[in-house]
């Protein structure tokens, strides 16, 4: 059933897609992606966590020496470049994002919703940045279409610049390095080898489990009044 939803499922949101187009450029599209969706309004959509760990796959030995993956493999250097361009690339999206909602301000809540753009994302990302304040651009890095928000939320809220660079560098290691190492070392058993599609999804899921439990806990422990119960109950008022 699994490997069936992995067949219908867009092909952008496959790993093996972006290595198929990018051949011989394939760390610096890996890291373009990782850059836009890290603080591009325009990059909610991409595959953040699924690339992260199938990239940090393809830098094990055992990726490079079997088929289907070492044709990928071969265009993809050793670890420690890897993991340096990701995290460049995860850190330098923020930034801008940070700037860029510096620059827009309150006008971009009033923006209008379009096919590439959900006012709902920008209020997901408000609240989860008003009840997690600072540690929030640390923690939305492990939460797909948060973490693409919560830096430009950031920057309209004014949060120190020197505040927002520290959690900002913190969770770039964190997240780049950790999902793409976590790739490269379980890489190497031979289960995870032989089950690549399957250990993605659960990389992905695992990386829904923080905002789950939150939510789960916000729901069971609301607090009047606040953004984040406000936000629950229009949930639940739809």
């Amino acid at each position: 059933m699994l490997s069936a939803l992995l067949a219908i499922g867009p092909e952008f949101l496959k790993p093996e897609w972006w290595f198929d187009i990018a051949g011989g450029a394939a760390l610096p599209v890996i890291t373009a992606i990782i850059f836009a969706e890290s603080g591009l309004l325009i990059g909610f959509f991409l595959p953040g966590d699924s690339l992260l760990f199938f990239t940090g796959f393809l830098t094990s030995s055992a990726a490079k020496e079997e088929a289907p993956f070492n044709e990928f493999a071969d265009n993809i250097p050793g670890l420690p470049i890897v993991l340096v361009c990701l995290a460049v690339g995860a850190i330098v999206g923020d930034q801008v994002g940070y700037l860029f909602g510096r620059k827009v301000g309150p006008a971009l809540f009033n923006r209008p919703s379009s096919r590439l753009f959900k006012q709902d994302n920008v209020v997901k990302a408000h609240n989860f940045f008003e009840r997690y304040g600072a540690k929030s651009i640390v923690l939305a890095r492990f939460v797909p279409i948060v973490r693409t928000f919560t830096p430009i939320v950031a920057g309209i809220g004014e949060m120190r610049y020197r505040t927002f660079v520290t959690f900002n560098v913190l969770g770039g290691m964190l997240w780049a390095v950790g999902v793409t190492s976590l790739g490269h070392f379980l890489g190497e058993i031979e289960f995870i080898r032989d089950n690549i599609e399957y250990a993605i999804i659960v990389v992905v899921l695992v990386s829904l489990l923080p905002i789950a439990i939150e939510f789960y806990r916000a729901r069971k422990h609301r607090h009047p009044g606040t953004p984040l119960a406000e936000a629950i109950q229009e949930i639940d008022d739809a």
